[in-house]
């Protein structure tokens, strides 16, 4: 089967209305998993439905969680008739595998060729059934995907044949169905795993994770566990619904049960025991696998959210995408004009643009080496590109471990400059002056950032009327109490709240009278109107700090982006 092949994913027998996404959308923070309206404030689709509904788009982007909305909206029946893709995709395919064998929920999936697409978008209506997809005047028959063609050990027909259990059948079931769909040829072994399905973003995360367990399911690899939609020990002092905390608490337990370590956090990367250059590992969460690819030089794909547990449950995945080194190498050049006296805004202004002009290609990035980013940078970076891009993995130029690489002879170049940083600047900041919420720690502080945050406050208390609250993982959070970091920033009025972060808290957690917050997270800047209906303020680190001490933000652009 050519790359070009019409494949058929998922079957199903559907037909609906076609909508067309220009671009990629993340179904997690993009779509409420309730209704399937268009929650992502950024996207073209904001405030239309995708339910019942064929969709067509290029690929999915952003978040791994986008498999349990997706699941999500399967199981209230609210989810699309069917995808269709231009380019491989893997995280809503997957919801859509797990729909189908494990809830009999259907929700067809294809890809199909460049031109079959462009046919399609131009189409009202369609119709999937059996080995096709038709419209009035056109009919694309479509290759149905399977695993028989992989080149499987004795150890995965062993684990195929049910020899270690059901769970572990299903897992190898399932790998296998997603190797084939991205044309793989064999699986690869992975060392450790990260599962990023643990967040209570809707019941169905809780409904897949305890039927799992209850089949037995034990992780294979060593396995973190990303953050959590509660502080699990502390969430009765929150005022949290006594339903919620306590099915969030389960839905924790129950991965733990299952053999992952209770890390909760979104940032494993910040652990003494780091993955090494060139490893091979099984991640999920997008910030946590773009920096692990990036950075670390580590091997993952973005792993979506069930397929990171079958990972872990069978210590296997698809050999394809940039566990391939040919995979790795930029596809595209993007030039960027350094701002002069730049601050850290900088990056994760140039993670959310340097995404949207790379949504499906590996970027180099250049121009960036006399910044001399930091550890902390680079998370910035990679957090915000996860929003705006599909792919797993970039490289700067003099600053990654594979910054080195030439681009592939195709390449297509872009160039950044300050006035696109300016603009994106505008688009996070939309808020008012006055501001309600300081949230920082999206991805999780680091211990360097905790200091900074602690010497920027310098003892000072926040204004009376302006809550501040930061989110790390608990090990950041047993260091910075341990250097008296904590109590600095408590005296100064700062909440530090651990397993939890940006992307799970709910109210009352989040002040409900918070109209306005202020973060220096691209990441959240991107993501917060759909998920908190709040309005948003984004700056430094400093200019957080500074908001928090006098309650308004600066409504002029920084004099580096003028």
């Amino acid at each position: 089967m050519t790359a070009d092949a019409a494949r058929l994913v998922v079957p199903a027998d559907v037909e609906g209305e076609i909508v067309v996404c220009s671009e990629g959308l993340s179904f997690w923070g993009g779509v409420d998993p309730d209704t399937g309206v268009v929650i992502d404030a950024h996207h073209h689709l904001h405030g239309q439905s995708v339910a019942g509904r064929i969709v067509l788009m290029p690929t999915s982007r952003g978040s791994c969680s986008g498999s349990g909305v997706l699941l999500a909206l399967a199981l209230k029946g609210h989810a699309p008739a069917a995808l269709i893709f231009r380019e491989d995709e893997e995280i809503l395919t997957l919801g859509a595998a797990i729909a189908s064998r494990m809830f009999d929920k259907t929700v067809g999936v294809a890809r199909v060729s460049a031109a079959d697409y462009i046919a399609l978008s131009s189409a009202r209506t369609a119709r999937m059934r059996g080995n096709r997809v038709t419209t009035d005047g056109i009919s694309i028959d479509l290759h149905k995907v399977s695993g028989g063609d992989l080149e499987l050990t004795p150890s995965d027909r062993s684990k195929l044949d049910g020899d270690q259990g059901k769970a572990v059948a299903l897992a190898m079931e399932v790998v296998c169905a997603v190797a084939a769909s991205q044309g793989a040829k064999r699986l690869v072994d992975v060392s450790r795993g990260h599962i990023d399905g643990c967040i209570l973003a809707h019941p169905a995360n809780l409904v897949f994770a305890e039927r799992m367990a209850g089949m037995g399911a034990r992780v294979a690899v060593p396995t973190t566990m990303n953050a959590i939609s509660v502080d699990r020990e502390n969430w009765t002092e929150h005022d949290l619904p006594p339903g919620f905390g306590e099915a969030a608490s389960q839905l924790a337990d129950a991965y733990v049960r299952m053999g992952a370590r209770p890390t909760f956090t979104c940032a494993p990367y910040l652990a003494d025991d780091a993955p090494r250059f060139g490893e091979n590992i099984g991640w999920s969460e997008s910030n946590a696998v773009i920096f692990a690819n990036s950075v670390l030089g580590a091997r993952t794909a973005k792993h979506p959210d069930y397929l990171d547990l079958f990972v872990a449950l069978t210590g296997r995945a698809p050999e394809t995408g940039v566990y391939l080194p040919a995979n790795r190498r930029p596809r595209m050049v993007i030039e960027v004009e350094l701002p002069r006296d730049h601050d850290d805004a900088l990056w994760p202004l140039l993670g959310w643009v340097a995404g949207r002009l790379a949504p499906d290609r590996v970027p180099l990035l250049t121009g960036l080496e006399p910044a001399a980013p930091g550890r902390d940078d680079l998370r910035a970076l990679c957090a915000a590109f996860g929003t705006t891009s599909a792919v797993p993995l970039l490289h700067v130029a003099g600053v990654t471990p594979e910054g080195d690489l030439a681009p592939a002879s195709d390449a297509a170049r872009a160039r950044v400059t300050v006035a696109d940083l300016a603009e994106a600047w505008e688009r996070f900041n939309s808020g008012p002056a006055n501001v309600d919420l300081v949230a920082l720690g999206s991805p999780h502080l680091s211990l360097e950032e905790t200091r900074r945050f602690a010497a920027l406050m310098s003892g000072a208390a926040r204004h009376p009327d302006t809550s501040v609250i930061a989110t790390l993982g608990r090990d950041i959070l047993s260091k910075a109490q341990s250097e008296g970091l904590v109590a600095r920033l408590e005296a100064s009025g700062v909440r530090l709240i651990p397993d939890l972060c940006w992307c799970s808290i709910i109210e009352p957690v989040f002040p409900r009278d918070a109209n306005t917050l202020m973060t220096n997270s691209g990441k959240y800047a991107h993501y917060a109107p759909g998920l908190c209906g709040r309005n948003v303020r984004f700056g430094s680190l400093s200019d957080c700090v500074a908001a928090a001490k006098t309650g308004v933000a600066a409504i002029e652009r920084p004099d580096w982006l003028q």
